[in-house]
């Protein structure tokens, strides 16, 4: 029982984290480009695992290199979380202002990518096409087919998301649980709750993007800008406040 419960904390905990504002702002600006509820759960797996990834680095180099990291450099890295949210949200109104204003309405949701040739220069995301696309005579012109596509993005994201609070995050560990071994359990056991949270969070958000439950472009068209300008504008909030304070 003992040991159960700060399993099953961290497990909340992380779960709860996932939740928070600047994680689903970031996470809904990905999984909006998506036309697959699968493809965004596998994207919030994706972001759970880059988070994972940079608590369990930091809690490594903090609680067993004795690296000490200061409160300063740590406000850098919650502007840089900002930062990245300022940029998705513009990477998604400048493909919306691109594609969107211009589609007419038989047109739905979905990307991709030009071919292997062009793909350096002419890496570019295309969130609507044809109904009556045909897949099979536009195969030369595709990288990859939807449900092929990376998860990549969504894995740097939550990497640089998880430079954001980690430090607290470790030394709360560290002043609250005995010994480097079972602190760096807890903080995987809570990276492991921060996937099953996104995982659910980034499913949800998929729903009005399906092409198998809704196929209204004015629904979509509208949350993607929503989600995007909140993006940006509560980017720009984290970066002021910890540039100035």
């Amino acid at each position: 029982m003992e040991v159960a419960f700060p399993v099953v904390f961290a497990a909340m905990l992380g779960f709860s984290h996932a939740f928070e504002a600047d994680h689903l702002l970031a996470v809904s600006s990905i999984v909006t480009r998506r036309n697959s509820v699968w493809l965004a759960i596998k994207d919030g797996i994706a972001w759970g695992l880059g988070h994972t990834s940079t608590i369990f680095l930091i809690g490594l180099m903090i609680i067993l290199g004795k690296v000490a990291i200061t409160e300063k450099t740590f406000h850098y890295f919650e502007a840089a979380v900002g930062a990245m949210l300022v940029g998705l949200g513009l990477l998604r109104l400048r493909f919306l202002w691109k594609n969107g204003g211009a589609t007419p309405p038989h047109m739905h949701l979905e990307t991709f990518f030009f071919s292997k040739k062009q793909r350096r220069q002419n890496a570019i995301q295309v969130p609507f096409r044809p109904a009556n696309f045909n897949k099979e005579t536009s195969a030369d012109m595709l990288r990859f087919a939807p449900g092929q596509e990376s998860h990549r993005l969504a894995y740097f994201v939550g990497l640089v998301h998880g430079l954001a609070g980690s430090g607290a995050l470790v030394l709360l560990v560290m002043s609250q649980i005995p010994g480097p071994a079972a602190a760096m359990g807890y903080l995987l056991v809570f990276g492991l709750g921060s996937i099953g949270g996104m995982l659910l969070a980034s499913g949800v958000f998929s729903l009005p993007f399906s092409k198998k439950i809704t196929t209204n472009a004015t629904l979509q068209i509208g949350l993607t800008l929503l989600s995007s300008l909140l993006c940006v504008g509560y980017g720009m909030q984290v970066i002021v406040e910890n540039l100035t304070s």
